[in-house]
């Protein structure tokens, strides 16, 4: 199999697709001639044109109140909010309509729409362009929320967003793009959505996570193994709906759990995790629910030594481990 970036899959399942499917369009600022600030969307303005390649003006609530208009009459757009940080304007048409238009047309509407999000830290983004924004799009009913942290993962389920019959928050972790790369098999796979995966099998403790998290939290696992700690990591892929039963069926065989994400903690998906996990497995459990989230602090500094701060990193995780597993 060919190894590609997380950009790359990106960029290739979202041609395949829109080859495959007239019905399939992408607008957003800045995706047909410059092909998107982060070249996702490269070449395609000369590939398919702009009738589907569609450059919008700077109106994120537009951008997704047109993606709404054309889903309900039959098509599947697929827009892209130039940066998370950005999405905010929009926060009504994809909470307070996209989300409830199956629900209030007892079913005879659907919006087969798929919102592509950069988020997250790590590249020198400051307070603008650095901003978790997962869980306020979790919270909402009728929304389903994906963070792939592999190319493979990425191709997959970004495949099986564009053809979901509901409005998906499709989160890109930008500084995934390229530094992760992965195998991806050149045929036509998807991944199902809402359906989490054991990325690394362990015994003593499992670690849940996320998006860039997810290797971060696998480095960990590797010295964490020199000190004789058998780690297990879940990585959620889908934020909603959420593989409660991987969670609970991990965190039962080890009875330890470790939470590791790059958002705030207060009120957010570990905050849902450590809720599944006490529901489900409480007299499973040999010590306290841990969790590792940055500093409750408005995201993110600019300055590198106050963002390593500010961010969970392979020292801190390896740490966390070390004192939940002595518990």
């Amino acid at each position: 199999m060919p190894i590609v970036s997380v950009i790359e899959a990106v960029r290739d399942t979202i041609r395949s697709e829109m080859k495959q499917n007239p019905s399939v369009f992408i607008l957003g600022e800045d995706i047909g001639a410059r092909g998107g600030v982060f070249l996702a969307t490269d070449g395609f303005v000369e590939l398919f044109g702009p009738e589907r390649v569609i450059d919008t003006p700077l109106a994120e609530s537009s951008i997704c109140g047109i993606a709404i208009g054309s889903a309900v009459n039959g098509m599947r757009p697929i827009a892209e909010i130039q940066f998370a940080d950005f999405v905010w304007p929009a926060v009504n048409q994809i909470v307070g309509e996209a989300s409830k238009i199956r629900y209030g047309t007892y079913g005879k509407k659907i919006c087969p729409m798929t919102i592509r999000i950069p988020y997250g830290g790590g590249v020198r983004g400051g307070l603008y362009h650095s901003q978790s924004i997962e869980v306020i799009f979790s919270h909402t009913p009728g929304l389903k929320v994906v963070a792939p942290a592999t190319a493979y993962d990425a191709s997959g389920l970004l495949r099986s967003a564009i053809r979901d019959d509901d409005p998906v928050i499709f989160l890109e972790h930008k500084k995934t793009y390229r530094l992760v790369k992965g195998e991806v098999p050149s045929d036509d796979y998807t991944i199902p959505l809402g359906k989490a995966e054991i990325k690394r099998e362990g015994e003593d403790l499992t670690v849940i996570t996320y998006g860039l998290m997810l290797h971060y939290v696998l480095q960990s696992a590797v010295e964490c193994e020199k000190l004789g700690i058998s780690v297990e990591v879940v990585d959620l892929r889908t934020l909603r709906p959420i593989d409660r039963e991987t969670i609970v069926k991990s965190v039962s065989k080890t009875g330890r759990a470790l939470i590791v994400q790059e958002d705030t903690a207060a009120v957010s998906i570990s905050s849902e995790v450590s809720a599944i996990i006490s529901e489900e497995c409480f007299f499973d459990l040999d010590a306290p629910i841990m969790r590792l989230t940055p500093l409750e602090i408005p995201p993110m500094p600019f300055s590198p030594i106050q963002e390593s701060e500010y961010l969970p990193s392979k020292q801190k995780i390896t740490s966390a481990v070390s004192k939940l597993s002595s518990i």
